[in-house]
């Protein structure tokens, strides 16, 4: 008798084993879990991008897995897909926005024709700057080259942009990915609407053969006056002249010949114009230089700038490029180069407090929510879209912390080596409780997660452990890549054994932290939910989730 219930059975099976009666599907590391649906792969994709694949699938079977994912979708429903495209890209959720522009050339290219020139009409508001339109381009090489609708998509991104506008990304954003813009329009050929819009093309693809010391009188091409005037300056004798171009016409870093890179003087007269995004690039160089030094003006600008919400918002700064900022300032030094620097406490402090004001507004649902981290070897794999230093066990512990900061009722813990043996022997698990909260630097926290130690991946730990310490647990939020395998019990059972066993109603967020198709929750318990890690929105579906009028 006992020996038919090992082998089958619905409250207990290892998850070397589908759960009988299930859709499971194996996952990469041999367990059984759910597969996410295309749609949902399509956020995750979005969202997280598939650059360093995982810890078990490389980069091209990644890619691969998810395109095809993402050509389902087209061809399911193209107009909803290019609609999501949009929205992801335009609110700033992902960190990165080339899996956006990469998924639009699907769309533009293998959809049909309605969706074609839905993706068309999207592209400026995906592309919002010349790089993204370059990256857009060889996408669209890749995928079968230029037809007419194409050509007319890109002379229309230009001819449709103000030509102020259209004269800075020209100076700023002068070639990627092997495309330029000459190479661009003469691919278009586009009618140019206007003189100003005209000239502008002129000067993309032949330049001018020689420059005066006297502005331009057209004040739109005397952005680019200015820039030819300060590519010619490579020395200190240049810097009062270059200073006086950089304030005058507001023109960007990209513009100031690298030569002219080590003087302070420089740097400050780019500071009060430099997007956001170019500021956290440039705080290491800033600081060596001396620019941002002890109780200097820069210094106060560059803080008070990290402490506008609103801003942050608008300048669509990513929660992860701000903890790429942090991590790389409070280091001192670039992962790549020789550039070093000595950290301003203030600056990483700032970097810190912005991370968190990069999500949504949140208010506390007084729920009781256990925040349960993976830290097992997969979790240490290649890095979250392609962000420097940021692992999935990286992000998870700071996604972790920005519900943290907001709901008083949490408690935190890491899936570490501990007592809990399964059937794969040498490989013990268990559930250690993590002293850290949001009262603590992000740095200080991320270096004590990445010093724990693992064995092997066992997902149905946290209601394991809350069931047998008699912790009070309404919400249970898993921080994993899903590739869960050493356990006697899945998941989802040890969460409704709980269940049965206090009475509580408890939920289910699985927050996915990388962007293969796996997760631990069952799509058929409403009281499961599946999301994408470092979606800036992901904090407040939580929250919604875990409202007490959820829970009923």
């Amino acid at each position: 008798m006992k020996s038919f219930t090992k082998w089958f059975n619905l409250k207990k099976t290892a998850q070397s084993a589908p759960i009988p009666g299930t859709s499971q599907v194996r996952n990469d590391n041999a367990g059984y879990v759910w597969a996410v649906d295309d749609w949902a792969r399509l956020d995750r994709f979005l969202i997280l991008g598939s650059e360093g694949g995982t810890f078990y699938a490389s980069e091209q079977k990644l890619t691969r897995d998810n395109a095809e994912a993402v050509l389902r979708c087209i061809a399911a429903d193209g107009a909803r897909v290019v609609a999501r495209i949009v929205e992801v890209s335009q609110a700033g959720r992902a960190p990165k926005n080339d899996p956006a522009l990469f998924a639009l050339a699907l769309a533009a290219k293998l959809g049909d024709e309605p969706t074609r020139r839905a993706a068309h009409a999207a592209l400026p508001r995906v592309a919002r700057i010349a790089t993204h339109l370059f990256h857009f381009a060889e996408y669209v090489k890749a995928l079968g080259g230029w037809g007419r609708g194409t050509m007319r998509a890109f002379a229309r991104w230009y001819n449709d942009m103000d030509a102020g506008r259209l004269a800075v990304q020209a100076v700023k954003y002068q070639s990627r990915d092997g495309w330029s813009h000459r190479d661009v329009l003469r691919k278009a050929h586009p009618v140019a609407p206007g003189a100003q819009h005209q000239a502008i093309f002129n000067w993309m693809v032949k330049g001018w053969d020689s420059v005066g010391e006297t502005p331009h009188p057209d004040r739109v091409l005397a952005t680019i006056w200015a820039f030819e005037r300060a590519k010619r300056m490579k020395d200190r004798a240049d810097v009062a002249q270059l200073c006086a171009l950089i304030t005058q016409y507001d023109l960007p870093h990209e513009c100031v010949p690298t030569e002219c890179k080590q003087f302070p003087e420089i740097w400050e007269a780019l500071l009060p114009h430099m997007g956001l995004t170019a500021m956290l690039r440039n705080l290491g160089k800033m600081t060596e230089v001396g620019l941002l030094a002890s109780l200097s003006d820069a210094e106060r600008f560059v803080v008070a700038r990290l402490a506008h919400a609103e801003g942050l918002r608008k300048a669509r700064v990513h929660p992860l490029a701000l903890l790429v900022a942090l991590k790389t300032y409070a280091q001192g030094h670039g992962d790549k180069g020789k550039l070093t620097w000595q950290p301003r406490q203030k600056i990483v402090d700032a970097l810190d407090a912005a991370f968190y004001l990069s999500f949504q507004t949140l208010a506390p649902t007084g729920a009781r929510t256990l925040l349960a981290l993976d830290v097992s070897g997969s979790m240490t794999g290649p890095v979250i879209a392609g962000m420097p230093g940021i692992t999935p066990r990286v992000g998870s512990a700071a996604m972790a912390l920005v519900t943290a900061a907001v709901e008083p009722n949490h408690e935190i813990v890491a899936f570490t080596s501990g007592k809990h043996k399964s059937m794969h022997a040498g490989y013990p698990t268990g559930i250690s409780p993590l002293a850290i909260s949001p009262r603590m630097r992000l740095d200080d926290v991320l270096e004590k997660t990445t010093n724990l130690p693992f064995g092997g991946t066992n997902c149905a730990l946290p209601m394991l452990w809350a069931a047998e310490k008699k912790v009070p647990v309404d919400v249970f939020c898993v921080y994993t890549d899903s590739e869960t395998w050493a356990g006697d019990i899945h998941p989802v059972q040890a969460l409704r054994a709980y269940r049965q066993k206090t009475g509580i109603g408890a939920k289910l967020v699985v927050i996915g932290m990388v962007s293969n198709g796996f997760t631990i929750a069952d799509p058929n318990d409403a009281g499961m939910l599946d999301v994408v890690g470092f979606d800036t929105a992901t904090p407040s579906i939580i929250s919604d989730f875990a409202t007490p009028a959820a829970r009923a």
